[in-house]
């Protein structure tokens, strides 16, 4: 279910972006300040106001004024998403629209649009239209040999003006629509992640999926030994690959009802708890952790990889994200490594510019000379050191 077309208006540096036919794997390039964090905050934005609501979201960022543009405090911030996605047991292209305005100084949902089209042919139908916590949505989006007249729409309420109407519906099965875009947005993954979380002691339980922060590795750990051995023994044989020593990784739970994950360096008798190993070699074991997950994330965004690994490291690295992807979980990554963006393709690279306050995405392989010269054999990474890549810094 990746993700096509971004268009974003007035939230932060973006007052103005759209970016079309992204790639399962894009990888974002851009000096300090260009955007790359703002980015990836939209993703982290959507999930918040879906998880609580418009108001709780914006005050994290500061309020409504700290979020839009600046010069632009009296419009709306707006995002559309278009991706494919299976709705009813067909594929579809599903365009969603989301307008935040202000009712005086309370954040509000001026226009929520969830829409794609029935057939081949014709416009995209709205299966969910509310503004400003009213509005409706269809409960027999299976039936697409009937009219328009004949969809059956539901009109609802909302509690609040600032909540979504993916939130209130999409709990629901007959919001067929809803339910597959709240579910989609739920399981996004927007890495946070803190090597001293990943390095704790948590309480037992069960995890299947690593956490933003990292702070269940342990536990996820442990799932993927004990449910999945032959991914767990694949991890293991990489980490003997890339760190030097490592020969085991486990999960090991403790009289006092903790897990712990201890590390067995082939020189000495006795693992090493967590605490004591490098930060290099947690990252790596986490990010294999996330990366071979049975069941990849439908949107994974990770900022700037490299930090704390070898250099050799990231060309393998690189391929990781691009196997995640292939897998069908699509991945968006920053970073500031030539070594890194060797192991990527052109067509897999966006450049972020900052011009008079404001930021725009572009896409490296729109160049003709850039083409030319990978096709010859120059790689991303030697190109961005030779100053080729024109608006950013190495």
């Amino acid at each position: 279910m990746p993700i096509e077309t971004i268009r974003v208006k007035n939230y932060r540096l973006f007052q103005d972006m759209s970016v079309t036919h992204l790639p399962n794997m894009a990888v974002l390039l851009g000096a300090n300040g260009s955007g790359k964090s703002t980015f990836f905050d939209i993703f982290s934005f959507l999930q918040e106001t879906l998880e609580n609501n418009v108001r709780s979201a914006l005050q994290r960022r500061g309020g409504f004024r700290e979020v839009v543009t600046r010069g632009h405090e009296t419009e709306s911030i707006q995002f559309e998403i278009q991706l494919r996605m299976e709705i009813t047991g067909r594929n579809r292209l599903v365009t969603y629209v989301l307008t935040i305005g202000q009712d005086g100084n309370r954040p509000v949902v001026e226009r929520e649009i969830l829409r794609y089209k029935r057939g081949t042919s014709g416009s995209p139908f709205h299966f969910l239209d509310f503004s400003r916590g009213k509005g409706y949505a269809i409960t027999n989006e299976e039936d697409f040999h009937k009219t328009d007249g004949e969809l059956l729409r539901e009109d609802q309420t909302l509690d609040s003006p600032d909540l979504l109407a993916i939130k209130g519906l999409g709990q629901f099965r007959r919001f067929k629509a809803a339910n597959a875009f709240r579910s989609l947005i739920e399981n996004w993954h927007v890495s946070d992640f803190h090597i001293s979380a990943a390095r704790n002691k948590v309480d037992a339980g069960v995890a299947e999926h690593l956490s933003r922060h990292g702070d269940n590795l342990a536990l996820v750990a442990q799932h993927l030994h004990e449910n999945h051995p032959d991914i767990f023994a694949l991890i293991l044989s990489k980490m003997r690959d890339r760190v030097p020593g490592v020969e085991r990784v486990e999960a090991a739970s403790t009289s006092d009802g903790y897990v712990v994950l201890r590390f067995q360096d082939g020189r000495f008798q006795d693992p090493f708890s967590s605490r004591f190993v490098s930060d290099g070699t947690i990252k790596m074991f986490a990010y294999l952790v996330l990366l071979h997950d049975p069941k990849p994330h439908p949107l994974m965004a990770i900022e700037e990889p490299e930090n704390q690994l070898y250099p050799q490291l990231l060309l393998e690295l690189a391929e990781e994200f691009r196997s995640y992807a292939q897998r069908g979980g699509q991945a968006f990554i920053s970073t500031h490594s030539p070594d890194f963006l060797n192991g990527v393709r052109l067509e897999e690279i966006f450049l972020l510019r900052k011009q008079n306050g404001v930021s725009s995405m572009a896409r490296l392989a729109d160049s003709s000379l850039l083409t030319s010269l990978v096709k010859v054999g120059d790689l991303p990474g030697a190109m961005w050191k030779q100053g080729l890549f024109d608006g950013i810094a190495p």
